[in-house]
């Protein structure tokens, strides 16, 4: 099942999508809910497919990218945040910020919390997940190695890019991630190569903070970042979900 949000005349609703058509919700997908309308897919202007009250996000979880920025793989899961604020969908764009000079894509998969869980074993944490969704970990890289913390490097508006939807039928053990920027390949990798996998991730992360529905757990990013320029176009495809899609503009 494939969980979309989209504008209405009334703001914006959660929908499934069936048969090209967005079957509207009376509320959100995390508990009982009613059909109340159906539109065309080829005519809804997609948003992001939940509204988080956080976006907890993994750093170095692929060997090979711990390398390329020269960063020693950590003992535990290195967790930071960046704020609701920061979210867009597909299609919206991804705006660079004055007080950087150098922002970079990274590719993600993001799991996205279907209950609230606290304290949760790692074997029942699948269990917690509604689905998942394609994720940009946008970041000014020059910010982040002057800050030496990740706060502002990661927290600009326009800088957590997820969607197009969430993908309820899916197993994160075993996919093919990849990012095109300008329709080149930059980052080609499977997440059967993270250093710490989802479950583990979720258990660590609800034994510091209680984690709520439709909250985000981007679980890092592989090998092949590089940087954004005004006018690029830059995808992140996952097997299995579909396509993000964002372009750059100063």
């Amino acid at each position: 099942m494939q969980i979309v949000r989209c504008k209405t005349r009334d703001g914006s609703s959660y929908g499934i999508i069936e048969n090209q058509r967005i079957n509207l919700l009376d509320g959100p997908p995390f508990g009982d809910y009613s059909i109340i309308d159906s539109i065309p897919l080829a005519e809804a202007q997609l948003l992001h497919p939940c509204e988080p009250s956080k976006i907890i996000a993994i750093g170095i979880n692929y060997a090979p990218h711990a390398k390329e920025i020269d960063f020693q793989i950590p003992d535990e899961p290195l967790i930071f945040l960046k704020p609701p604020s920061a979210a867009i969908g597909t299609g919206c764009t991804i705006m660079l910020p004055e007080m950087s000079k150098r922002v970079d894509y990274e590719g993600e998969l993001a799991v996205v919390i279907g209950r609230t869980i606290k304290n949760i074993p790692e074997k029942e944490a699948l269990d917690a997940v509604l689905g998942y969704t394609c994720f940009n970990d946008v970041t000014a890289r020059d910010l982040q190695k002057k800050d030496i913390q990740f706060t502002r490097s990661k927290s600009f508006d326009t800088f957590a890019a997820f969607g197009p939807w969430i993908e309820t039928e899916l197993d994160p053990e075993n996919l093919a991630i990849q990012t095109h920027l300008n329709s080149e390949l930059r980052q080609s990798s499977n997440t059967s190569q993270m250093i710490r996998p989802v479950p583990e991730l979720i258990s660590f992360i609800s034994r510091i903070m209680t984690l709520y529905p439709g909250d985000i757990i981007a679980t890092g990013t592989p090998e092949g970042i590089g940087p954004l320029a005004s006018g690029d176009t830059v995808t992140v495809t996952i097997e299995g979900i579909g396509t993000l899609i964002n372009k750059v503009d100063a």
